[in-house]
């Protein structure tokens, strides 16, 4: 108990207090930053017209916690439907149908915000129907809801814009950015066993080298480092980088040589993220081959996802991997 002596406070009172405080912070800064046990909700992004008429629709998720993931099998738990509008806004409602379930979307759920993460294309006559992703985390049902509603249309700008690429920038030019070029190297399905390393190589170009390469001169001071955003969006640094992750299957079974810098906005001090401060990106190879090992410590079928960006806009290579006892 603190007792005061006049006006002033006793040296156990003087410690109490301050270990108040302590308290008092770090469960301010808790609310803030929730290591686990919180929600992953699905994401649509927007979508563009393609050359043939049909529609590329763009979807990603929000992981909200920092440091937990996920492992959702295709599922009553993970799945798509395609359904007439407001179809599914009554989250309680049911709709798993084995046929459309799949649609090519994640099965492991990395932290925090991973934007544009992959594309489904509806015919040209898709109309107002709706292509919905049903998450369940944590006992919890969310839903992103798919359409060509008009307010949806998005363009490589506003990519780039939603990801904070090229530090931010809001210029036209980035309107016309290609995404970049990748091609794998041998087969895109795979055989191996426990224990024994796989190699995986890819090349990699940037075509327009758009948006160029720079850096952005910052204080490199701790006070710097730890000053609140001053953006909406996190940022990153324009430039071709490259990375493997796993899409399919238990990350944690997995261990890539070199360590792979992390694809999604981890926002922390020294986080290995291309938005983490004081990440530089790094030089590509000269010859613009990227190679990396990768070894698996469980049986089971895993989806590599290989990620090329340029800051803004991402191209990407699945390898799917059979691991055998």
């Amino acid at each position: 108990m603190m007792r005061v002596v006049g006006n002033r406070y006793t040296l156990l009172g003087s410690l109490l207090f301050v270990a108040l405080l302590v308290a008092q912070y770090s469960n301010a800064q808790t609310r803030f930053m929730q290591l686990r046990g919180q929600i992953t909700s699905p994401a649509y992004e927007g979508w563009w017209p393609n050359e043939d008429g049909t529609f590329k629709l763009f979807f990603g998720y929000m992981n909200t916690n920092w440091e937990q993931q996920f492992d959702i099998p295709i599922s009553d738990r993970n799945y798509f439907s395609e359904v007439e509008p407001l179809a599914l806004d009554d989250l309680s409602k049911d709709a798993f149908d084995f046929a459309t379930a799949d649609m090519g979307q994640p099965t492991h759920f990395y932290p925090r915000r991973n934007p544009f993460l992959f594309t489904i294309d509806v015919p040209a006559d898709f109309g107002e129907k709706e292509l919905v992703w049903t998450l369940k985390t944590q006992g919890q049902t969310n839903r992103a809801y798919g359409t060509l509603k008009p307010d949806y249309r998005i363009d490589p700008q506003v990519i780039s814009t939603e990801v904070g690429g090229n530090y931010g920038s809001l210029s036209d030019s980035l309107r016309t950015n290609i995404p970049p070029e990748l091609r794998l190297e041998g087969e895109s399905f795979r055989t191996v066993r426990v224990g024994e390393p796989l190699s995986l190589a890819v090349r990699a170009n940037d075509p327009d080298n758009l948006p160029a390469r720079r850096e952005f001169r910052q204080n490199r001071g701790v006070d710097s480092l730890y000053r609140p955003p001053a953006s909406i969006v996190a940022m990153s640094g324009p430039g071709l980088r490259f990375s493997w992750t796993v899409y399919r299957g238990p990350e944690a079974k997995a261990t890539f040589t070199p360590t792979q810098f992390k694809t999604y906005t981890d926002t922390r001090m020294y986080a290995n993220s291309a938005w983490s401060p004081p990440f530089e990106i790094p030089e590509p190879p000269e010859d613009g081959r990227w190679t990396a090992e990768v070894v698996f410590d469980e049986p089971g079928e895993y989806v590599l996802r290989g990620i090329a960006s340029d800051g803004s806009l991402f191209t990407y290579q699945n390898v799917n991997v059979t691991v055998t006892r």
